[in-house]
């Protein structure tokens, strides 16, 4: 069974993490770690608590920020796992990230992934970016990060919020070479 680690911090787009969390559940088992930024805006963005989505998603095990001897703090526990996302990344956890600094349990498990080798994902979620936030882009990235930026493409031909969202989790999830129908691949404009 695929396994994963998926966490949710304070920046806008807390639709990313959740709509994320419903796939890669679908896929295999799914640890979450949702800092006290991430519960608040996923409140206000989505009307949820974190206690809902915890009631939602009953087959994936919470770990709460500050607790650092959650087994997904651990190499050796860490490189038995398919991949750590953090969606959406706050500009901070991207900060801590590209610098080492450890204050909370998703820093650590995305140090780890680093130094592990785990494939990690750094869902960026702010516009627009300042000279320290590509920085510290570039930083994440030659640590051995994968930043991905929430721009929805149009040449599938979106209707609905739902497809925006759906089309950036599809890009997360190829990215993980995992299969999903969440948007249309483009086809080309030729005949």
């Amino acid at each position: 069974m695929k396994r994963f680690v998926l966490c949710i911090t304070g920046a806008s787009g807390s639709v990313y993490g959740v709509r994320l969390l419903e796939e890669l559940s679908r896929i295999g088992r799914v640890d979450v770690v949702v800092s006290s930024a991430g519960a608040t805006v996923l409140k206000e963005e989505m009307g949820r608590t974190l206690k809902d989505v915890k009631e939602e998603f009953p087959k994936a095990d919470f770990y709460g920020e500050r607790d650092l001897t959650a087994p997904i703090a651990s190499g050796s526990v860490l490189t038995n796992y398919e991949a750590v996302l953090v969606a959406p990344c706050s500009m901070s956890t991207l900060a801590s990230v590209a610098t080492g600094v450890n204050i909370n349990l998703i820093h650590r498990v995305c140090e780890v992934a680093l130094k592990e080798r785990v494939k990690l994902v750094l869902l960026v979620r702010e516009m627009p970016y300042s000279k320290v936030h590509l920085e510290n882009m570039l930083k994440a990235t030659e640590a051995g990060a994968i930043v991905v930026p929430a721009s929805p493409g149009f040449y599938h031909r979106p209707r609905t919020l739902e497809d925006l969202v759906n089309f950036v989790v599809g890009k997360v999830l190829d990215l993980l070479g995992l299969e999903h129908g969440l948007y249309n691949r483009w086809k080309g404009g030729g005949k």
